[in-house]
């Protein structure tokens, strides 16, 4: 497993970072690619790995800008592998959104809902 894994952002897809030693996770921009799955795919494998050698306590940064219903259904993905984790270890999930963006806001708190785990949803 690699110690950091990092996906540089471009027009369609979003900036990822997962951090093992630190047990950060970031993704922040647009999140629209043509194939959600396949982009996501090496993020949910790595956090699939890391579950199992996690640190005392991981936290995720979501700073999406947009995402479509595709990405949805991985990020979905992503908060029920944090959920799994928060079994055994303290994890936090922070959805940030902009002043004003109010379906961002809502879409932080319907996976709060969906997930059943708390997401802090944050005002740049």
């Amino acid at each position: 497993m690699e110690y950091v894994y990092e996906i540089k952002a471009t027009e369609d897809t979003p900036a990822v970072t997962l951090h093992k030693t630190n047990g950060l996770l970031s993704i922040s921009g647009k999140s629209l690619p043509e194939d959600s799955a396949t982009f996501y795919q090496p993020v949910i494998e790595w956090l699939s790995v890391y579950l199992n050698n996690a640190p005392s306590s991981t936290t995720a940064e979501f700073k999406l800008e947009y995402f479509n219903t595709s990405s949805s259904k991985q990020i979905f993905k992503i908060i029920s592998l944090l959920k799994e984790l928060s079994k055994t270890k303290s994890v936090a999930i922070k959805w940030y959104f902009d002043k004003g963006d109010k379906d961002m806001q809502l879409s932080g708190e319907r996976f709060s809902k969906l997930c059943q785990m708390p997401i802090e949803t944050i005002q740049n």
